[in-house]
């Protein structure tokens, strides 16, 4: 991966999110299981060393593109650093904490490890929450419905609004970013086929 120009830093959000207490010190332990250095990952995943550390330290949020420019540097996929529910019956829908990174949103992971054909996630948007910017995932197919408010979605630069009841599917491989654009909380499910696997060598990374 060629070095370039590090992009705009996320902001700082202090103690704001307490996904980034638990996504943090694991991607510290992953960067030093490596004998990665702070500089070393900051420059393959294109972004400050200061940033970096905020992020291991759980004092700033991540988007999602580049939250798996970091695991692409780290050389490992994003799956493996996801919990999973502890059985096949999930209550009220908030099975395992989940962070995959975006803003002002809370994800669960609703299907356990064993599931190895489809992998569904539970997000919760503030409003103007999202990824964060677009991605790409190497699976097949994204299916996401929305349970309540809306979600404004971009796929390959085609967007779509889309309301409480709605659904829509392409292609995991297609640039895609999405963010809350109303007022009011918004709930969406995605289904993504065949699931993020856990091990390095899924390829997950940046669309921009």
């Amino acid at each position: 991966m060629t070095p370039s120009t590090p992009q705009p830093q996320e902001p700082d959000q202090a103690a704001a999110d307490p996904r980034m207490s638990r996504l943090g010190p694991k991607l510290r332990a992953q960067r030093q299981q490596r004998g990665l250095t702070l500089q070393a990952v900051a420059v393959l995943a294109d972004v400050t060393k200061g940033f970096l550390s905020l992020v291991e330290r759980g004092r700033t949020t991540i988007s999602v593109p580049t939250l798996l420019r970091v695991c692409e540097a780290l050389d490992i996929s994003v799956g493996s650093l996801f919990d999973y529910p502890d059985e096949a019956v999930v209550r009220s829908g908030l099975g395992a904490p989940l962070e995959m990174g975006g803003e002002k949103i809370r994800e669960y992971l609703l299907t356990p490890a064993t599931e190895q054909h489809v992998q569904v996630m539970r997000t919760v948007l503030d409003p103007g929450g999202g990824s964060g910017g677009a991605y790409t995932l190497d699976s097949e197919t994204v299916f996401v419905v929305v349970v309540r408010g809306s979600l404004h979605l971009a796929v390959d630069g085609q967007e779509v609004l889309l309301e409480a009841g709605d659904s829509h599917t392409f292609s995991a491989r297609s640039a895609h970013a999405w963010d809350n654009p109303a007022a009011d909380e918004a709930e969406v499910l995605w289904s993504i086929a065949p699931p993020i696997p856990r091990e390095q060598s899924q390829r997950v990374h940046d669309a921009s």
